[in-house]
Order: structure tokens, then sequence, then C-alpha cells
């Protein structure tokens, strides 16, 4: 048992709930794991496609983005209103569909239908929902910490495994491989994850149609949307040309992963003590300026330095570094920034927008390559962080207030009335909004200044 921030002890997760986190994390990851591993390698071999050209071939390691990016928050959604397990499973054979496409292809244009149709099969935000089904309000954050972390390990299991498949089977077998995991990952959402009782809105964890303009219009929430899609866009980018640049440099495709491998462990190392400053030190700000000008100088100096095999390690080491700091920091300033009950909406527009940036990438990326050449892919990945140097230089980092559920579905009739105005009047407590649809009442809470038993008996209408 944990405690929480209200002194209460915070329960462990059921095995259903463990089963449920741990099935629905493997979907999530399996799927994301596809979308991936062709980074790494697929400039190496693109030139056997029939029509390929530097554009061409940056809008096909991109073009699942733009597909994601339109129908993930539809197919949340879609999902309230005919289940989550059905649009888990169409988004799952649309996934797989779209892998045999691009499996069987002989030319540049049919992999990109068939990257497309990949991300046209958006389930992130249903699966999220599902696991919010699955879960109770007391650990449902730590269900869901398990899913963003088995996301981050894709991705670095996928540069790694990228190459050396790419190696072994090719491009066309990696695509074979991720329809396979299409099919592994409906088994597991038919024989692993629960079937919920019932769904229900959780405001907090998935997007509501009528607080997407609310969303928009926040000054704070855009520069964050801002920050993860000039992020995507840069990583996305790179992936143009860096497969080239590696064999440029004398080595083989096949020997990619033994870059790759120690830079993102030591990325991973590296960035924890950032993590830890902006978090626990107040120090937000000065970490994201930091990272954002680490992130241009490396780029200039993938475009400027000499091409030598340890300089490209070094470069990369910055490179991942930064990524993983900032995919770990900016959700957390999201969740803090946005209004209370309106997180799942906030955290559904900024994934929007890091696709967006992951399609962008590869377009302009591509674009870059085939009329100015290779160093100029490097060239626009500095200015998007440039851009994010000047967009983070301009953010005021939201307060450190903490999210808390209350319960409020057994109360009275009589203690209904007036309880948003009681529970505002409690010292400490920022934010109220009262969702009887959930029976929770989803609050912004100073943790330094709340009088928990005042707040309990607010609540009671005492």
């Amino acid at each position: 048992m944990q405690r929480s921030t209200a002194g209460t002890e915070i329960p462990s997760l059921t095995a259903l709930e463990r089963r449920a986190a741990a099935g629905l994390a493997g979907i999530f990851s399996l799927r994301m794991l596809g979308l991936f591993m062709v980074l790494p390698v697929f400039a190496l071999y693109a030139h056997d496609l029939t029509g390929a050209t530097p554009l061409l071939v940056g809008l096909a390691i991109g073009a699942y983005g733009l597909t994601q990016a339109l129908l993930q928050i539809p197919f949340g959604l879609l999902s309230d209103r005919i289940g989550r397990k059905p649009v888990i499973y169409a988004g799952l054979v649309l996934f797989a569909v779209g892998s045999v496409v691009a499996a069987l292809a002989d030319s540049i244009q049919w992999v990109i239908i068939g990257r497309a149709l990949q991300g046209s099969g958006a389930v992130a935000a249903a699966v999220i929902a599902l696991t919010a089904d699955l879960t109770r309000e007391s650990v449902r954050t730590r269900a869901m910490a398990a899913i963003g972390i088995s996301v981050a390990l894709s991705f670095a299991a996928a540069l790694v495994l990228g190459p050396v498949l790419g190696g072994l089977i090719g491009v066309s077998g990696i695509f074979w491989l991720t329809g396979g995991f299409a099919l592994f990952g409906m088994w597991l959402l038919a024989k692993v994850v629960p079937t919920p009782a019932r769904s229900a809105m959780h405001r907090d964890s998935q997007p509501v149609l009528d607080q997407l303009g609310g969303v928009l219009a926040d000054r704070t929430l855009l520069r964050l949307d801002a920050g993860i899609f000039l992020l995507h866009l840069t990583m996305v980018s790179l992936f143009v040309v860096l497969p080239l640049t590696l064999a440029d440099v004398g080595l083989p495709a096949a020997r990619h992963w033994q870059v790759y491998l120690p830079v993102v462990l030591a990325a991973i190392a590296l960035m924890v003590p950032f993590v830890i400053v902006a978090e626990r030190a107040g120090r937000v700000r000065s970490v994201l300026l930091g990272s954002a000008g680490a992130l241009s100088l490396a780029l200039l100096g993938f475009a400027l330095m000499p091409a030598d095999l340890w300089v490209l390690i070094g470069l990369l080491t910055v490179m991942f570094t930064v990524f993983n700091l900032l995919e770990a920091v900016l959700p957390s300033l999201v969740s803090k920034a946005a209004a209370a009950g309106a997180k799942g909406t906030a955290m559904g527009v900024f994934a929007s927008s890091q696709f967006f940036g992951a399609f962008l990438g590869g377009l302009l990326g591509g674009l870059a390559h085939e009329r100015f050449g290779p160093t100029a892919v490097y060239f626009v990945g500095a200015g998007a962080a440039f851009v994010w140097l000047m967009v983070a230089a301009t953010l005021r980092p939201p307060g450190q207030l903490a999210r808390h559920l209350l319960p409020v579905g057994e109360l009275p009739a009589a203690a209904l009335p007036g309880l948003r105005e009681r529970l505002l009047a409690v010292p400490g407590v920022e934010e109220a909004v009262i969702a009887l649809d959930e029976g929770v009442a989803h609050l912004k809470v100073d943790n330094r200044r709340v009088d928990w038993a005042r707040l309990t008996a607010a609540a009671a209408g005492a």
C-alpha cells in the first residue's frame, strides 16, 4: 500500500486490473513497435522500390502520422458510442491491412498507402478509455503509466530491432511482422483484456467534444502542443537521412543497431537527472530552454561537422537524451496545465499534434532532401528546434497544482446543490468540476494548503 497526497492508503492493482494493464500495454506497444521499426532502415532499402524519390521516401516514413492525427480523437469518441473493443478490433484490422499492403508493395506509392492505412488504425484514445473502464480511480494513474512506459520502450526497441531485422528479412519482412503484431494484439484483446461491465465517460482519460474549444484556446496548452509537434517533426525528419549518413561513414546497415543500442541506453540514463531538476527543483523553464538549445546545436552539428562515426554517436546521444527528456516532461506539463476535468481532451489534442509533427517531418525532410541534398534535412530539423526554443522562451510553466478525484456518486441528493461552491471554498482547492455521469468531482488542489478533512466534510454537505 502507498499513501496518497490526502494521507489515505492507495490500494494495489487487483489481478484483473494488472491483467488489463498488461494486455492493453502489449497492444499499444506492439502497434507502436510496428510503426517505428522501419524508421531506422527504410531510407536504405527504398531505392529498390519503383518510383522512389527522396520526397516520396520521406512521405512514406511519415504518412502514418497524418491518418493517426486525424482519426485518433474521432475513434475515441466513437468508442463511447459502440464500445471500446469493437473500435480497437477495427483499428487493429486497419493496421494489419496497411502492413500487408506495404509488405506486398513494389512501388513507393503503395508503401505510402500502406503506411497511411497503418496510421488509420488509431486506437490510442480507445485503449486509454478501456484502461479507465477497467481500473479504479485510485490505481488508474499507475495503469496509464505502464502503457506510457511500454510505448517509450517500444521506440527504443524499434531502433535496435529495425536494423537487425532489415538485414535478416528486409523491409517487406518487417511489414509482414507488423501485420503479425496486429493479429497478436487481437488475441490479447480477446483472451487477456477483460470486457468491462460498462463503459463510462472519464474526463481525465479521454477527449470530450465540447471541451475542444477551451483546450484549443488555452495558450499554455497550445505552446506545449507546439513543443511536441516540433519535437516529432525534428525526430522523423532525422530518419529521412540518418541511415544514409551512417552508411556513408562505413557502417553496414545490419550493424546500425550497434550505434542505436548504446546511444538509447545512455540517453535514458542521462535524461533522468534533468527530469528530477525539472519536476522536483521547479526549474522546468530552464530545462525546456536548455533542451531546445541542445537540440538545435546537435542538428547543426549533423549538418556542419565532419562525417565521423564517433561524432555521430555523440550527436545522437544528445538528440535522444533531449527526445526522451521532452517525451517525459511535456505530457506532465499538459496534465498540470489542463483545466479540471479536461485532461483527457488536452492529452488528445497533444497526441494529435505529435502525429501531425511526425507527418510533416517526413514530408519536409523528403522535400529538403530532394531539392537541396541530405545536409538540408538537418537544417530543417535545426530550424524546427530553434522555433521550439522561441516558443519555450514565451512559455509560463503551469503551477504545481495536483489533480484529485473526489467520489460524489454515493452522496445523498441533498448534498449535491451548491457542492461546487462548497468545494471551492475549501482552502487549497483551486478548480472544481462536478461530473455526475462519472460519479466524481474533478479537482485541482494545492497539496501544501488543502485541508483534506474539511474537503471531505464539504463534499458531504457539512
